[in-house]
């Protein structure tokens, strides 16, 4: 499963600029991808470990801005399509699991 965030967050005050910067930080510190500019992805087991994801980012969001969340399966997500630019290869982006030992 993906955990995909996407946000909008002013940082046109000192203290809104440190805000977004903070909450950037936080999503790539969790093991968070950019895949586009203020569209983050991360890749989760199941959907108990998407809602322990989501937990955690209420917990971390600033108090100003939009941020939203989807979850989607790893088909899903395999099946997005590019009208322009290139896929990232950082991103895993098949319906093969991932497994670490």
């Amino acid at each position: 499963m993906r955990v995909l965030v996407f946000f909008d967050l002013p940082n046109i005050f000192s203290n809104d600029r440190k805000n977004y910067t903070k909450f950037r930080n936080y999503l790539l510190k969790e093991g968070f991808i950019m895949n586009q500019e203020s569209v983050y992805s991360k890749l989760v087991l199941n959907h108990q470990q998407s809602k322990f994801v989501i937990e955690r980012l209420k917990k971390h969001s600033p108090p100003k801005g939009i941020i939203q969340v989807l979850v989607i399966t790893e088909k899903q997500y395999a099946n997005i399509e590019y009208i322009i630019g290139k896929t990232n290869t950082k991103i895993i982006n098949s319906e093969d699991r991932l497994i670490v030992l």
